[in-house]
Formats: structure tokens, sequence, C-alpha cells
């Protein structure tokens, strides 16, 4: 019992990342804001991010930002630019006035990527249709595989810059490194294809030239795969060898993660599929309509339970030495408890702060021990109507489902 008790203050106790110390042990983790319209940053995103730091979170990450124009996937991301630098600085200041570290989640979506707003064809690994575009991509040369590294050095430069303490590079959920390191969608006969250690170029040269340019100390942080979730793509075992690999050319912490956007998008979230509210933000009645029809096929259900990856994520822990982040389903003090025995150095936390951005505090001074948070995920819908919150908070709780129509709440 005195052992259980000495490891749960663990996660309250300064940790450090590269040459970075932080407060505890608990980063918000990067979960989409939906704050940045035109590709801002936003009065409320700074807020936003704030309210994180003032509730106890040791870092907060703001996610997501393109290393460039066309590597967004809708209107309201960021994109790493001179123009915003201003702004970005004033949201590490004013994270830093509450004692918390900030870092910023760097990426290209690849084939994701919206031609209607970058006004750029998505470019990919291979040319695979892609389901969340209904659209193919323009197959990388080696040119562009060459300018997205410098991409993402560039944008990484500047993030420590505006003040960011750490940089994640987004090398998971079907992203663009990801789509490399995917047999699903990497088809190439080249030398990015084919072979894990082909595939794994790319990705690992991104890393490379990122720790190359922010220089040694300097945390960088990469988010990664356990499993794609889909027939013919990345599994555990290839997991393992490409965080060998990643920490080798210079990453200071990896995340383990799960899932691919376009296939099986809420494996990395488990919990309720908010058909109806997903439908309700969509543009236009075509969009509308098939996911009314089809969104079954689309967002399939995943049953949510705690620490629902970090079975899995202790193979990565016992293959580097690097610090490796536990994220998926860390709702509660016990929770920490069991990241921490596990040997996980760090955890990452989304739904839970975004339900209350005080639970850190909380959970530290003992006030509560559990999240009540129901994982019911209607936050995800609200990244499309002006920013991510805490449904629960105004509409009440999802207290019943039924089959076939909307979720009921708690009036």
């Amino acid at each position: 019992m005195a052992k259980a008790a000495v490891e749960t203050r663990k996660a309250f106790t300064p940790g450090k990342i590269g040459n970075l110390q932080l407060r505890n042990r608990i980063i918000r983790a990067g979960c989409f804001e939906g704050m940045c319209q035109e590709g801002s940053c936003s009065d409320r995103l700074i807020e936003h991010h704030t309210a994180v730091a003032k509730g106890g979170a040791a870092m907060t990450t703001v996610a997501y930002c393109s290393v460039a124009q066309e590597g967004r996937a809708y209107g309201h991301e960021m994109w790493m630019r001179e123009d915003l630098m201003p702004d970005l600085k004033r949201l590490t200041d004013a994270i830093h006035r509450e004692g918390a570290a900030v870092s910023v989640q760097l990426g290209h979506c690849g084939y994701f990527a919206s031609k209607a707003d970058t006004g750029h064809q998505p470019v990919g690994a291979s040319r695979k249709f892609n389901l969340f575009r209904m659209s193919f991509p323009r197959v990388m040369t080696e040119g562009d595989i060459n300018a997205v590294m410098d991409q993402f050095a560039k944008a990484a430069v500047m993030a420590k810059q505006a003040g960011f303490d750490a940089v994640e590079i987004h090398s998971g959920h079907g992203y663009l490194l990801a789509q490399f390191l995917s047999p699903y969608t990497n088809k190439r006969k080249d030398m990015y294809g084919g072979t894990l250690e082909n595939r794994m170029r790319f990705p690992a040269s991104v890393v490379k030239r990122v720790r190359e340019a922010v220089g040694p100390g300097y945390p960088i942080l990469v988010k990664m795969n356990l499993t794609d979730g889909i027939k013919g793509g990345l599994e555990v075992d290839d997991a393992v060898a490409i965080a060998r690999r990643f920490e080798a050319e210079g990453a200071s912490a990896l995340i383990p993660s799960c899932g691919f956007t376009s296939k099986t998008p809420l494996m990395m979230l488990r919990g309720n599929v908010p058909t109806m509210e997903m439908v309700a933000v969509q543009k236009g009645w075509s969009k509308k309509i098939g996911l009314l029809l089809f969104g079954r096929l689309m967002v399939q259900t995943y049953e949510y339970n705690d620490l629902f990856l970090m079975q899995d994520a202790m193979k990565v822990l016992k293959a580097v030495k690097i610090p490796v982040v536990l994220i998926g389903g860390i709702c509660s003090v016990d929770n920490l408890d069991t990241a921490m025995r596990a040997g996980f150095e760090f955890v990452q936390v989304g739904r839970a702060i975004i339900k209350d951005p005080q639970i850190v505090n909380k959970w530290q001074r003992g006030e509560v021990l559990v999240s009540d948070c129901d994982h019911c995920n209607r936050c995800i819908p609200e990244m499309d109507k002006g920013g991510v919150e805490c449904v629960c908070n105004t509409k009440g709780p999802l207290i019943k489902k039924r089959k076939g129509v909307g979720p009921e709440y708690r009036a």
C-alpha cells in the first residue's frame, strides 16, 4: 500500500525530456482544437491553452500545426510561417506565465490535405485512394520528400524562436509520415518503399533533420503508431523497430498511439460515436446524407477501457532508453499510478483535461480521484463549430443510446 502511494506521487514530481525540466509528469495531449480560423493563432486558442497551464499540467501541446500551407486538412488549421510568429509568442508567453511548458505538434497531412482549403493537390507516398477526401493523391517525388524534410526543420526552428519548449513530430494516425511507414499506403518501389527499413527512411530522416536544425538537448517528441488497425497496415512489431530508429535519429521521447484517420478514426479515442452531431456539422447535404447512411462503415465503434494502449506501449518502452509517454484512457489517479509503476516517465491526457482544465490540480490536491468524462466524444464535432469543448458541461452527460436515433441527454 505504501509503495502505491509513493508511485502515485511520482506523477506529480518533476521530470525531464531532453533538456526540459517539467513540473510534473502530466502533459495535455495534442488534441486538435479547431480554433485556428483561416490558419490564425486566435485569442481563443491562447485562452484554451492558458487554462490548461493554470490547471496544473506540466506541458500543453498545441495541435495541429502544419509545416506548410499545402499540408493542412482544414481551413481552421495553422501552418508555420513568419507572420504567425508574434501571436505564437503571445501564446507561449501566456503559458509560461502560468508555470507550464508548451509544445507544438508539427505535421503534414499528406493525402488527407484539402485542395479546397490549400489550393494544392494532396500528395502521398503512393497513388492510394483516400476515402477521407474521395480522391487520389499525387505521388511524391524525391524532390518533394526533400522539400518536406526542409519544411519540418524550418518549422521546428521557428517554433523554438517563438518560445515553444518542445516540438512534437506527428508520425502517426495516417498523416504523411505515417503514410510512408504503413504498408497499407506505401506501395513504392524505390528506396522509400517496400521493406520496413525503406519505409522508415523518410520519417527517420525528418527526425534527424529536425534534430540537426534545433541542436542537441532541445526536446523532440514523436507521436507514432503502434498499429493502424487495418488489414495490411502497420503492426506492433514494426512499431518497435520504428521506435528504435526514431531514438537513434535524435528523438527525445516517444508517444505510441494508434489508428488511421481515414479508416479507423476513433480507434485512437474509443467510446461513443456521436454520429448525429458529426452529421450536423458537415457542410453540404451530400456530406450529411453520406455520413448518416454510411457513417458506421467509416467511423467504427471501439469499446473504451482505461489505459487501452498500455500493454502494446510497454513493448516500445522496453525497446528504447528515452522516455515513452503513455497516452490512451488516462482518467484517474489510479491510472497515473499504474502508468508510473509500469515504467512510463510521462502520460498524455486529452479528454479529461478538455472536460475539466483544472483536473491535474484537483488530482494533485486529492479533491477528486477520477475524471467524470464519460467518453461520449461529442467534443469531436465541436472542433468544427468554433473550437473543442466538453458538451457535457453545457448539455449534460450522455445517458442512453438508442439504436437508429441520436443520443438522449440529461436536461
